[in-house]
Parts: structure tokens; sequence; C-alpha cells
């Protein structure tokens, strides 16, 4: 059966061990990360072996494709895609002319994703940007204005399904008040739960109906403050599916963030067991992922069923002229 979990490879193909493994366990799919990218024939062929591996044509594989500086796709092979705040920056001269800006980006996105065998893009970020906001999210974000990253994010969303790929809101329920990167330790939020539900939980809660998410590794002492929310049944129960009405399949942030502490089985166990769908383990450290693969179960039947729901919202044959697509948003962004 499906396992309930996503992961990593080491490099730009497949090892022996690796196809082993990933027959074993059947993961429902994988990320790729700025170590497994050469060039386009190569992301072909990696991205075909991946699904090979486990007897899936239509797994999903996963990338984080936003533009700026979390980019592992880049020129020359590549184009160079803006930061989100610099659609949040043209939004405060013309919102509407942003927001098609950012639509018409992923779509070219999207279409530059399918073209290598990618199926999903974690992305659009939906923290907001204070100034206290770790670097780690930065110009990751559209903005401050809640409403104003809620209009980017849907627009964002709307283009990569337009163009054949699905997108994920991240980081659930909100990263920006974090002061510290939950890469390297584990951030904790001292705001208060309505403060956070007037600003922090509107982008997610505006788009509660997009098919995934991602969890953050951050602790809100308001809703639990004893586990972070990817580990806290309270803050997924009440909050990510209750207060902000998300439907989606629900993946953890990478569980290989230092934010997170504990055995790598248990924790998978655990994230589980909290209302995450699917564990998500993305360095590719083989035996890493033996330990994750040992605490994670099948897909549950609630995530089969959301996950299969998310691959009906996507355009199956989308036929974008990206010549035509590549200059108006240049205009655009002029």
């Amino acid at each position: 059966m499906t396992a309930a979990v996503i992961f990593g490879c080491a490099g730009t193909e497949i090892t022996a061990d690796e196809r082993a493994f990933y027959r074993d366990v059947d993961p429902l799919g994988f990320i790729l990360f700025a170590r497994n990218v050469a060039d386009p024939d190569q992301m072909r062929r990696l991205t075909d072996d991946l699904r090979e591996s486990i007897g899936r044509s239509d797994a999903p594989i996963l990338i984080d494709q936003e533009g700026g500086r979390v980019a592992r796709l880049k020129p020359p092979h590549w184009r160079a895609m803006p930061a989100a705040a610099k659609f949040g920056e043209l939004a405060q001269v013309d919102r509407a002319r942003a927001a098609q800006a950012v639509r018409i980006n992923h779509e070219l996105l999207a279409a530059e994703l399918r073209a290598i065998g990618i199926s999903v893009d974690c992305t659009p970020c939906l923290d907001l940007k204070r100034p206290e906001t770790t670097s780690a999210i930065g110009d990751r974000a559209f903005a401050a204005d809640p409403h104003l990253v809620a209009d980017l994010g849907r627009a964002a969303a709307e283009g990569l399904l337009a163009g054949g790929v699905i997108p994920v809101i991240k980081h659930m329920p909100g990263h920006g008040r974090a002061t510290v990167d939950s890469h390297l330790d584990l951030p904790t939020i001292e705001a208060d739960f309505d403060d956070l539900a007037d600003s922090d939980f509107v982008p997610f809660r505006k788009l509660n109906d997009l098919p995934w998410g991602i969890t953050a590794h951050l602790v809100y002492k308001a809703i639990d403050p004893e586990r972070p929310a990817t580990l806290s049944p309270r803050v997924i129960n009440e909050v990510i599916r209750g207060e902000i009405g998300f439907g989606g399949l629900l993946i953890s942030d990478d569980m290989s963030m230092k934010a997170l502490r504990g055995s790598l089985d248990v924790l998978a166990r655990e994230m589980l067991a909290a209302g995450c769908d699917v564990a998500l383990h993305c360095n590719g450290n083989m035996e890493e992922m033996r330990l994750v693969a040992s605490g994670c179960g099948p897909l549950s039947p609630a995530a089969a069923l959301r996950y299969e729901r998310g691959r009906q919202r996507v355009n199956r044959e989308p036929d974008f002229d990206t010549e035509e697509l590549a200059e108006e948003l240049a205009g655009l962004m002029a």
C-alpha cells in the first residue's frame, strides 16, 4: 500500500539502493532539490525513473520553485523568476496589474515544470512579512497585508492549476512572526489567538479550498505551548482544519529541519497521528529515510480522498503560448 510519505533522493540519478527502497516502501511521491538538477534532459530521465521505481506513472513529484532565492531550477536552463516581494511591491502601485503578473508568471512556471515531469510546486508562500520576520522567509512573502497576500496567492495558485501543476500553500497556520529560522531552531510565537486569527490565518482561510498545504515547524503558545504545529493535534484540528477550514492534503514541512527534535521514526508517527496526511523528508539520506519509513503507515482513506480531489483540480490539457505570456509578463513588470 502507498505509504504516507514523500521522499527526496541523493543525486541527479537514482541509485540501485534507492530504487529498491522506493519499490519496497511505495511512498506517495518525491521531492527534488538543486542537488538533483543538472539540465532538462537529465530531469526528465530522473522524474521518469522515480515514477518507474514505484510503478505509478502519475505519482506526484514536488519542487520548491518559488522565485528569487528559493529556486531549485536556475539559469541558463530555466528562467530567473522574481521573488514574491517584487509582486507585492508592484501591487502597491497597481493591485490588479500585480495579480495579473503573478498569474502569468505561474502559468509560465507550470509549463516549465510540466516539461520536466514535475507535477507539484511548493508555492505560494502565504506568510506575512513583518519587521521582525526571519530572513528565512523575507522576500518569499508577498507583503504584510493579509488580504493582499491572499489575492496574490490566489493568482499564483490559479496560474499553476491552469498550467497543470498543483500548488501548495505554506506555511500553515503562518510563519511570518518567526524571528528565527526553523531550518536551524524552533521558533516560538507569543501572539494571542485573536491577533493570529485576524492577520496570520487570513490568507490561509481565504485560500482554504486549495488542494495541498504545508505545516509550519513553529510553536504557537496561545494554541499549544508544548508542541510545534506539525506535531500538534490542537493546531491541526482546531486551527488548520477548524478555524482556517483547510480541506486539502496536509503535508509536513521537511522533518529533517532542526526545529524538530527526536528520532525520525517517532516524529513520523507523531506528525501523522497529529493530523498531517503525509510526512515530508527531503535530504535523500538513506539511513534517515529508512527510519522515517518505519514510522509511516499507509496513506489513510481520508488522505487518499483529499489527494484525489486535488488531482481533479488540475487542468489536464494546458495550452499556453509561452512566448506571448513571457512578453506580457515583461510588460506588466516593466
